[in-house]
């Protein structure tokens, strides 16, 4: 046998032997970690089925209270505890991490995380404000990491659907106006736990109260919708119902953003008489409306149809963000450059937030290139 030939078997058994060792990488879970407790969306992870796609190596909760009750409600051990970020990273060594701590500390778990390639999921919003956007947004492009966004209506088959019958399929024609009505009674209200409440209603902690809480879902699935087009203004009135429930922060945001032919009405409350996350989008010759994460109503051509529409089951990959975070991380999914929980987006979300705080404080529509071409 000539040299090579030989040489030319070498290398093909050399890459069958990587590839096989690529494959085996992928097949084992992802190793992750959850920094702190005190969200309580945290339930979501704790609580689910061992799909074998992520294994959970550690958690930093300084709260030791809180961390034994939901050990004793989900069954993980404590040793899977830690009371810093910091000991816990440098002792489990995890891949990713999933940040349920308060949106303040967003930016330090990204500022300890990026520089040692450990990639990040935030709960909504990226942030308190767009300072620390910007700085989350340039650590996580310095240090070649993943920087998602997590929503929970990101997993709804309803808006999915919604997104196909109007870019794909076309069938209500331009979009004209998008209503999106989310919140619930109020945190206290819905009886969230004292250590949620805590922060939630805190106006540094949070960075507001439900025009952050809440304005953040519309204004992520308007920027989507929108394929990633900022608006052209920005007007937003907020309102303290329950002043003597929430005292720091506003319980009730009406946002309005206008682009060039479509209008966005965000209502976020804490004054709803029930919990709700859904949406409203009118075209020139019809609409979907989402009323909940599995049903749709839809008018085509002016013919209303009577019943539900049942949405499509959300496809493998895309069922919850844990699933999501771990094949985007190993490069089963790409993810577009203006999905739900991408980056892009969610900087124009925050600068959304932004406007609609500034908005309400003076009373007066931000114009979006006048404001942010300043900022530059």
């Amino acid at each position: 046998m000539s040299r090579v030939c030989l040489f030319l078997i070498c290398m093909m058994l050399f890459s069958n032997l990587s590839k096989a060792q690529q494959d085996s990488a992928h097949k084992k879970p992802l190793r992750v970690a959850i920094i702190g407790l005190v969200h309580t969306h945290v339930h979501w992870i704790l609580g689910r089925e061992k799909l074998g796609d992520i294994e959970i190596v550690g958690i930093a909760e300084p709260n030791r209270s809180l961390a034994e009750a939901y050990s004793k409600q989900h069954g993980y051990s404590m040793d899977l505890v830690y009371s810093s970020m910091e000991e816990m990273i440098e002792k489990t060594k995890p891949e990713a991490v999933f940040a349920f701590n308060t949106i303040y500390d967003h930016l330090k778990t990204v500022a300890y995380c990026a520089p040692r390639g450990i990639h990040v999921m935030v709960e909504k919003p990226l942030a308190v404000s767009q300072e620390h956007a910007e700085k989350m947004l340039a650590l996580a492009s310095k240090y070649h990491i993943q920087l998602l966004t997590n929503y929970e209506t990101t997993w709804y088959g309803s808006n999915r659907d919604a997104w196909k019958i109007i870019h794909e399929d076309k069938q209500i024609g331009d979009i004209r106006k998008m209503v999106f009505h989310t919140g619930h009674q109020g945190p206290i209200e819905i009886g969230c736990n004292k250590e949620f409440l805590e922060w939630l209603t805190d106006p540094v902690l949070d960075g507001g109260g439900a025009l952050t809480d809440f304005g953040c879902y519309g204004a992520d699935i308007a920027t989507w919708m929108m394929k990633g087009e900022a608006p052209l203004s920005v007007s937003c009135v907020t309102q303290h119902m329950k002043p003597d429930l929430y005292p720091k922060v506003e319980d009730e945001a009406t946002i309005i953003l206008t682009y060039p032919k479509t209008q966005v009405i965000i209502q976020a409350s804490w004054n709803w008489p029930f919990s709700r996350k859904d949406m409203e989008v009118y075209g020139t010759n019809g609409y979907v409306f989402c009323p909940d994460r599995d049903n749709m109503l839809l008018m085509e051509n002016g013919k209303r149809q009577q019943d539900t529409v049942k949405a499509a089951p959300m496809p493998d990959g895309y069922r919850d963000p844990f699933m999501y975070f771990a094949k985007v991380i190993r490069g089963d999914i790409k993810m577009g450059a203006f999905d739900l929980s991408a980056p892009a987006t969610n900087a124009i979300v925050m600068k959304i937030l932004e406007a609609s705080k500034i908005s309400a404080k003076t009373g007066k529509t931000v114009i979006w290139k006048d404001y942010f071409s300043k900022q530059n």
